[in-house]
C-alpha cells in the first residue's frame, strides 16, 4: 500500500520495528521503532522518558517526510 500511494504523489513514512520487511514491500522513508508489541512506546519507560521517545519517533518521521529521496531511505537517529 505504502507503494500506491506514493505512486499518487503522496509522500509516506513507514515507521517499523522490523526495517528488512519495509525494504521488501518497497517502503521509501521507512523509519525504525522500539519493538514488536510496542512500536511507538516502551512501557518499562517512565511516563515522561516515553512521552519524549514518541515525540523523537514522530520529529523523525516528519523530518523523513520533508526529506527528497531517491530509493529507499532508513531513517536512523
Amino acid at each position: 500500500m505504502v507503494k500506491e500511494i506514493e505512486r499518487a504523489g503522496i509522500p509516506v513514512v513507514h515507521m517499523c520495528t522490523v526495517v528488512p520487511i519495509s525494504l521488501t514491500v518497497g517502503a521509501n522513508r521507512i523509519v525504525p521503532t522500539v519493538a514488536i508489541p510496542h512500536p511507538l512506546g516502551n512501557p518499562a519507560l517512565s511516563h515522561e522518558e516515553e512521552h519524549d521517545l514518541r515525540k523523537k519517533l514522530v520529529g523523525r518521521a516528519l523530518k523523513a517526510l520533508e526529506t527528497p529521496v531517491d530509493g529507499q531511505t532508513v531513517f536512523e537517529e
